[in-house]
């Protein structure tokens, strides 16, 4: 008899697997850490496999967990698909929705004008804005509970993975007012080594990336503390137990009294890309890609820029 597989405990592998941690994962599931352990050996016993090798120090995948990774993922897409058309048709509506993923500002100024353009042209697809925190780079695109994302590489890419990107920005250095360093008109990392940053509750790879890790040479950061959210770094900012690297469009939709934002001459920048899944047929979804590479090519988010090429 072939063993029942648990939709749930394949998401808690898929966000193992992705993390390679388990703390981390157990954070983005909203789990205590010795649950999901247990539950991971539960899938372990049901499938008869090692999914992964672990020690106190690492996590990684066994041939069997890369493929059962790779299974999980479409079979967890396959099962959010379904759930919506079913209800679609238990509700008799010919209405059908698009997830679009996001994090903090979405997309800028472009996130109105797309969806805009995107409910005009096709007003049969509801779209449903879902924000995700930190801890989930990919955007709910990893488990199947987005659709369509707006991300911010880097990302590891994925055999699932299509991106492409819309535009690319400038990063600041974030501040309370009653630092040295909001006065100055700019700022280099060298000058900010000595500080306590904000860290990002994420994946090591976007982790280090906010850190501005490739840019210090080797210096090592000063956490002060560590945030899921925009709104909780700017507080662990407020309340002065660190500073933080953001996109420079974070100023004109989370300003207020208190911070500052100082640009960063020595860093690369940032970009915001379309993402989807390239295992999902999904005429909607191609149709959102199309809708957002068009208003991205009139480049009217400021101070930023299209990529070339």
């Amino acid at each position: 008899m072939l063993p029942q597989l648990d939709l749930r405990l394949l998401s808690y592998f898929v966000a193992v697997a992705d993390e390679l941690h388990f703390g981390r994962a157990a954070a983005r599931l909203h789990i205590a850490q010795p649950s999901l352990s247990v539950q991971i050996r539960k899938l372990e016993h049901t499938l008869g496999a090692v999914l992964l090798l672990r020690n106190s120090r690492h996590v990684e995948l066994t041939p069997a967990g890369q493929v059962l990774l790779e299974e999980s993922r479409r079979m967890l897409a396959d099962a959010e698909r379904i759930v919506a058309l079913t209800r679609d048709a238990a509700h008799g509506s010919s209405t059908r929705k698009l997830v679009v993923g996001f994090q903090a500002n979405a997309a800028a100024e472009l996130t109105p004008q797309i969806l805009g353009a995107f409910q005009s042209q096709f007003p049969g697809v509801q779209v449903q804005m879902q924000s995700f925190d930190f801890t989930d780079p990919y955007v709910g695109l990893a488990d199947g509970s987005s659709d369509v994302a707006f991300v911010r590489p880097p990302l590891l890419m994925q055999d699932w993975l299509g991106l492409e990107t819309l535009f690319v920005e400038p990063r600041v250095l974030v501040v309370s007012t009653s630092s040295l360093l909001a006065g100055q008109p700019h700022i280099s990392v060298e000058q900010v080594t000595d500080e306590f940053f904000v860290a990002r509750k994420a994946p090591q790879e976007w982790r280090n990336f906010w850190l501005a890790t490739e840019s210090r040479h080797g210096e090592p950061v000063r956490l002060g503390a560590e945030v899921s959210t925009v709104d909780e770094c700017f507080e662990a900012i407020l309340s002065e137990r660190g500073v933080a690297f953001s996109q420079s469009s974070t100023q004109r939709f989370y300003g207020r009294p208190g911070l500052a934002f100082v640009p960063v001459t020595d860093i690369p920048p940032t970009s915001l890309s379309i993402a989807w899944r390239t295992d999902v047929d999904s005429q909607p979804v191609r149709d959102f890609i199309d809708t957002a590479r068009a208003v991205a090519s009139l480049r009217t988010v400021p101070h930023a820029w299209a990529p070339t090429g």
